[in-house]
């Protein structure tokens, strides 16, 4: 900045310095500064009288300023104002102080009162102004000032705009930014933050919240005095992690600081609980075992206990920032926020998926969809899989760092990103939001409502139209045949797609679990474990108004002869024996088992309800069991291992005097036979 600003003032300095010494009668000077001056017919120069006690005040402000001493300069500037009020090189100089010091405002009153001095003599200063007032919130005098140099630049045989090409092309962007931030800011949305009260936030700041599915615990950064420096005047700040769980009456409980390993005598930040609550990732920043200077790492809860963090090592973590991780509900795609070389700007959002050795993928880049020249952060994937939500300030926003949405489509890649718009945007940033599973609830940090810290923690209710998918949650125990606890691996998969959609495991001890339940669109439970059958049910949720949590106990049977299970997401076509697509998922479980369990043979069954005639009935249900067995042959499985059979309406499980019987009696099962 200093090196640019240097070259715009040395020719209008030495114009200026040989025009006063025309008026103080050196002759050998003045033709010169004739000539320069009429090279820009726009400037007022000839009309200034400027002093030599105010040049010389304005040259010191400007070896000060060179050198890096900021107070001194604007010294120096405000002596030369005093005795010259209207030294527009005076006032360019200031706002060039200002903006090293990052005092905007006063950058902006800077490059006002040189305009108001003379609009004409360096046309670049309007784009400035409105660059610096859109970041702080003027977007009616950034609108105005940069249409003055858009017309300014325009129309080049009236003005000089001293403009180049490159900052004509800044200025088009910088247009439409403007031209956003208007609208949004003229059409606000539904916005009424609430403070999530003493028993979350303190005097410290409390920032970057992350909610399990059930919404029932929640997991916030502190930042606070070390232990050692409580009584210290100014006191050595850490970042710690603190957890509180929702009572029965719906408050939180006074959150208490996660216990060691989780946090340390090391700063512990930016975190992400898992859906089931079972994994937390977070950022650690030089550390004996990083790659760079911030890494991410994770801990597990087995037994009710966390495990002690470790890095997740290469190729996620590498020489650059890595941070602000969130774990997606399938619980194998990790999003996370890195500077690493192949991106888009300065901080871009990446994914990585864990895959079956353990080991997490070569970190993919977003997009340009979501990813632009400047910053992207703290992302959050909700518990719908669908819909992220993140930071950036290079999408079109507010003027700092904006909360933006955007929604997956189905080939994986990314729609536009939506603005969450204004009072939830300012000029100021706005970072690290989250959103409950019902996706009306809203959690975020900010420091602009008068909490009792400088950050606090904060929920609204999220407007219609930037809601996710609802999704619900499921819970229970997983239980064997004699009611022991079990581990086990419990599934949701899109039957259509065929797209994991979330998953847990069991706790080892008590058996239970908490799964993410998406609504709207056809899935499978599948609950699996070495040694047993497989669990399916079928979920498809069309009246989400309805929508509750399910409380379920799921009873896994071992494989041994006599057992069977219901296959409740193989489907037919009305009335026919052909597979709809909708069954490959419970198709490849079935092969799966097969696969693992080499020494089973098994009989698949067709069971129909009592629609129609007897020997249709058993027809069509053999016909049915056979396509499956032709399935399982198809992709490799001995016909010895396997053996088909219709029995029609013969051996019902439910009343047929209903709908809700009937269609418990359509199914089809496996037994084990041998």
């Amino acid at each position: 900045m200093r090196k640019i600003m240097r070259l715009q003032w040395l020719t209008r300095l030495r114009v200026n310095k040989l025009t006063s010494d025309c008026r103080n009668s050196i002759p050998r000077f003045c033709i010169f500064a004739l000539l320069l001056a009429t090279l820009n017919p726009q400037s007022s120069i000839l009309a200034q009288t400027i002093s030599r006690k105010a040049q010389q005040y304005h040259d010191k402000a400007l070896e000060y300023y060179e050198s890096g001493q900021f107070q001194e300069a604007l010294l120096q500037s405000r002596l030369a104002l005093k005795e010259y009020p209207r030294y527009f090189e005076m006032y360019q100089l200031q706002a060039a102080i200002y903006t090293d010091l990052k005092e905007k405002d006063s950058t902006i009153a800077a490059y006002r009162h040189a305009l108001d001095i003379d609009p004409n003599v360096h046309v670049p200063t309007y784009y400035y102004l409105a660059e610096l007032e859109l970041q702080q919130g003027y977007y009616a005098e950034a609108a105005a000032h940069l249409d003055a140099y858009l017309y300014k630049t325009n129309n080049a045989n009236a003005y000089k705009p001293n403009a180049s090409s490159k900052l004509q092309d800044k200025a088009n962007l910088l247009k439409i930014k403007i031209d956003a931030a208007l609208k949004m800011y003229r059409n606000p949305v539904d916005f009424k933050p609430e403070n999530l009260g003493d028993s979350i936030n303190t005097v410290w700041d409390e920032y970057l919240p992350t909610l399990t599915v059930d919404g029932k615990t929640l997991v916030i950064t502190r930042r606070l005095p070390k232990p050692d420096q409580q009584e210290a005047k100014q006191p050595v700040l850490e970042e710690d992690f603190y957890i509180s769980m929702l009572s029965d009456s719906g408050v939180w409980m006074k959150a208490h600081r996660m216990p060691e390993p989780i946090s340390t005598n090391d700063n512990e930040g930016a975190q992400s609980i898992s859906a089931d609550g079972r994994y937390l990732y977070f950022s650690g920043c030089n550390r004996r075992d990083g790659y760079g200077g911030c890494d991410i790492y994770v801990s597990v809860k087995r037994n009710g206990k966390w495990s002690r963090p470790f890095n997740i090592g290469e190729p996620v973590n590498t020489e650059q920032w890595e941070s602000q991780p969130c774990l997606a509900p399938d619980e194998r795609t990790l999003y996370f926020a890195s500077t690493r070389r192949g991106g888009y700007g300065g901080s871009d959002i990446w994914k990585t998926v864990l895959q079956d050795d353990g080991m997490w993928s070569v970190p993919e880049n977003l997009g340009d969809s979501i990813n632009t020249s400047g910053n992207e952060t703290t992302p959050f994937i909700h518990y719908d899989n669908q819909t992220l939500y993140f930071s950036s300030n290079g999408h079109s926003g507010m003027g700092g760092m904006d909360v933006f949405y955007a929604k997956k489509k189905k080939d994986g890649t990314w729609n536009k990103p939506v603005n969450l718009g204004y009072p939830i945007n300012t000029h100021s940033d706005e970072a690290s939001l989250i959103v409950s599973a019902d996706g009306k609830t809203a959690y975020f940090s900010s420091d602009k409502f008068g909490g009792k810290g400088r950050q606090d923690i904060y929920r609204f209710e999220l407007y219609k139209e930037a809601q996710p998918k609802l999704v619900s949650y499921m819970e229970g125990q997983l239980l064997d045949e004699n009611h022991h606890p079990v581990i086990g691996k419990l599934q949701v998969i899109n039957l259509e797609t065929g797209e994991l959609a979330s998953q847990t495991v069991s706790d080892s001890a008590t058996g239970k679990y908490l799964l993410s339940t998406p609504t709207q669109e056809p899935y499978a439970i599948n609950v699996s474990k070495e040694g047993y059958l497989f669990y399916s049910e079928n979920l498809e949720i069309t009246n989400t108004a309805s929508v509750k949590p399910q409380q379920k106990d799921i009873e896994l049977k071992p494989v041994k002869i006599g057992e069977s299970i219901v296959l409740n997401n193989i489907f037919f076509e009305v009335n026919s024996y052909e597979l709809r697509k909708e069954s490959a998922v419970e198709l490849e479980k079935l092969r799966d088992l097969l696969v693992k369990n080499p020494k089973i043979r098994i009989e698949i069954s067709g069971h129909t309800d009592n629609t129609g005639g007897e020997a249709m009935n058993i027809k069509l249900s053999e016909q049915r069991a056979k396509a499956i067995y032709d399935y399982l042959v198809q992709s490799g499985i001995p016909a010895s291992r396997l053996a088909y059979k219709g029995y029609g309406f013969r051996k019902p499980i439910a009343s047929n005097d209903t709908e809700e019987g009937r269609a418990q009696n359509r199914r089809t099962e496996i037994k084990i036979i041998e």
